[in-house]
């Protein structure tokens, strides 16, 4: 009887030591590093002078159509890195974002860190002497797969 009784209690003490061992190793406190990186969103366009007009044109992260439709998140950071292949200076201005690259001279580059904090569809231009509208950038929410409910909750 009495090694029945020290066998059971050997079991129930092994079960809580694996449980506590596994609840302490879960939580990332054996790791090195954090597991968890900063998210971001990085995307590249181009500035294009084609017959006499300026044109905006996504090379990394975006489709290459001319002044490309850009989106974003809120709560990451959002690198838009902006070349100047014109012939002429170029600055990208987004209105609502108040952000602006310096000006650009044919051959510069210069990426843009920007932290969107709330939705919205924002206009970026060209800001020389004038503001010349070339495109849309829109900043959506993304709901984290917790906050989903009902038969979507079940899909996941």
């Amino acid at each position: 009887m009495k090694d029945r009784t020290l066998i059971l209690v050997a079991i129930i003490v092994g079960v809580l030591a694996l449980s506590v061992i596994i609840g302490f190793i879960g939580q990332g406190n054996v790791r090195h590093v954090s597991i968890f990186w900063q998210e971001r969103v990085e995307q590249t366009v181009v500035f294009e002078d084609i017959d006499g007009k300026v044109q905006l044109r996504g090379i990394s992260g975006i489709a290459g159509e001319p002044n490309p439709y850009l989106i974003t998140r809120t709560g990451f950071a959002y690198l838009l890195t902006v070349i100047n292949n014109g012939d002429t200076n170029h600055r990208l201005y987004i209105e609502g974002l108040n952000v602006q690259t310096d000006l650009l001279e044919p051959g510069e580059q210069e990426t843009l860190t920007i932290h969107p904090d709330k939705e919205g569809v924002y206009k970026y231009f060209d800001k020389r002497q004038w503001l010349k509208h070339l495109g849309f950038i829109e900043v959506k929410t993304v709901v984290p797969s917790d906050d989903f409910t009902g038969i979507w909750r079940d899909l996941i």
